[in-house]
């Protein structure tokens, strides 16, 4: 198990103790979640846009159209920030002050380089798109050399990260254990629900059989 270097900008200040210093941890957020938020300077404004991504070894994978804003920006090698955040529960204290979340978050600081060749792209593609539904790559018609060369795809390494947690019960003052206010967690979840089938399914095309499980359970204590 590796750990995360800290340095200025991902270094735990407030609630340090909620701070998850190694590699396995930084990994698990990024693979259970669904979209991350990136976060740039364009034109002198700042700018966070929700994207879908992938994860392969110690590099995040993005991608888009070639006219995309925000991936002609990031493949000039501006300063990004890119976090990804997951929800496991509310937190219900007996004071107003003490709510809180049960959350996982991962913050990844660094710049993206654009891939150029047709087997690094595509590659990147499979990433994402077998780490938003297992598998998917293999069953589905690959890219053509023209919607190939319209998708720009980034990757950046995950040199310079944090992570933060927190899970358990509320954490109340001692004088409001004794109160008569119900305090506990409501357990959250993203759950998928039955396949619908697109209606302009081909005739004879089987129904979507596997059953869709990609969001992992959480390792926390």
């Amino acid at each position: 198990m590796g750990q995360i270097g800290a340095t200025d900008r991902t270094r735990a200040r407030r609630l340090p103790e909620r701070a998850a210093v190694s590699t396995d941890a930084l990994y698990e957020v990024l693979d259970s979640g669904l979209t991350c938020h990136v976060g740039f300077v364009y034109d002198g404004y700042p700018v966070v846009i929700p994207t879908a991504y992938g994860r392969s070894g110690e590099r995040l994978y993005l991608h888009g159209s070639t006219g995309s804003r925000m991936l002609r920006t990031l493949a000039a090698g501006t300063d990004i920030c890119i976090t990804v955040t997951l929800v496991d529960g509310l937190v219900l204290a007996r004071s107003a002050f003490h709510h809180s979340v049960n959350y996982r978050s991962a913050v990844v600081f660094g710049t993206a380089t654009p891939l150029e060749e047709p087997e690094e792209k595509l590659a990147g593609l499979r990433v994402i798109v077998d780490h938003l539904v297992p598998s998917r790559w293999a069953q589905v018609r690959p890219p053509t050399p023209r919607e190939l060369a319209a998708t720009s795809v980034l990757t950046v390494p995950l040199t310079e990260a944090s992570v933060k947690v927190r899970s358990g019960p509320p954490k109340d003052e001692a004088e409001d254990y004794a109160l008569p206010i119900w305090a506990g967690v409501v357990p959250l979840r993203l759950q998928a629900g039955p396949p619908q089938d697109d209606p302009s399914l081909a005739p004879g095309v089987s129904p979507y059989g596997q059953v869709f499980s990609r969001m992992r359970e959480k390792t926390w204590p």
